[in-house]
């Protein structure tokens, strides 16, 4: 299934696929891929912003693009001792590139994290605006140095991992509208990482995107769209009824036995 271009669709139907890709990535991190002192979960604060306290005070008029920024979620990765924050996976909203207060909000959050050690992938399936003409890693690479980083992106989007450790090191993968998606690595501690299937992962969580919702993106990438939404519904409901471990431990009961 190709990269779509989310631009043919409204805010809303982008959020609500950034939730299902979230939740679809957190899944096959904590189905194996990730060492058994590590775990993923879905969190919406991860860079130690405390959760929205507006609620007793006059909230200012907001965009669409601004309230689906404030709740968009991200996957973060722990580890087991004292469930410390490892390693965060972004998924770059259209609201984080819709106005130069929410993209310095976006690049002060990436700051943050990798001032803390902390790891990131990055995943902009946006086009460059404005406020990142460069691309989003031009714009990080910026922010945290102060110098404009090398013109590595030929295409227009971008799949950015960060290892943060005495320096940062990234690694930067550039895509395009009707490109598959590669694995990209998620660091988890200095020189050790593990490999996001993000191809298996966007294929999964689109298949869940209403047919109403996901038509103009299918009619722009061909027919074919719309019939591996129906082939991946249908494999990930079959494959359902036993997790990967389960099949696993349930072979070597066959085995033993024979």
């Amino acid at each position: 299934m190709p990269i779509h271009d989310w631009r043919r669709v409204e805010a809303g139907i982008f959020h609500d696929f950034h939730h299902a890709w979230i939740e679809e990535m957190k899944r096959a991190l904590n189905a194996g891929l990730l060492p058994d002192e590590y775990y993923a979960l879905a969190e919406q604060d991860a860079a130690g912003f405390g959760p929205d306290i507006l609620t007793l005070e006059h909230v200012p008029a907001e965009t669409d693009l601004d309230f689906y920024r404030r709740k968009q979620s991200t996957v973060v990765v722990r580890h087991v001792s004292g469930d410390r924050m490892v390693a965060v996976v972004e998924i770059v909203s259209p609201g984080n590139k819709a106005g130069r207060k929410a993209f310095r909000s976006f690049l002060e959050k990436v700051g943050e994290l990798l001032d803390r050690r902390i790891h990131l992938l990055i995943l902009d399936l946006h086009p460059p605006t404005p406020r990142d003409p460069g691309g989003v890693h031009a714009a990080i690479c910026e922010e945290l140095t102060g110098q404009a980083a090398a013109n590595v992106e030929q295409k227009p989007l971008t799949l950015a991992a960060y290892e943060s450790a005495l320096s940062v090191r990234a690694y930067i993968e550039p895509v395009a509208v009707g490109d598959q998606l590669p694995d990209m690595p998620l660091y988890v501690q200095p020189d050790g990482y593990v490999l996001v299937p993000l191809q298996a992962t966007y294929r999964q969580a689109f298949a869940a995107v209403p047919r109403r919702c996901a038509s103009p993106l299918c009619l722009a990438a061909g027919r074919l769209c719309l019939k591996e939404i129906k082939r991946d519904a249908d494999i990930h409901w079959t494959q359902s009824s036993s997790s990967p471990k389960q099949r696993r431990y349930q072979d070597r009961e066959t085995s033993g036995t024979g």
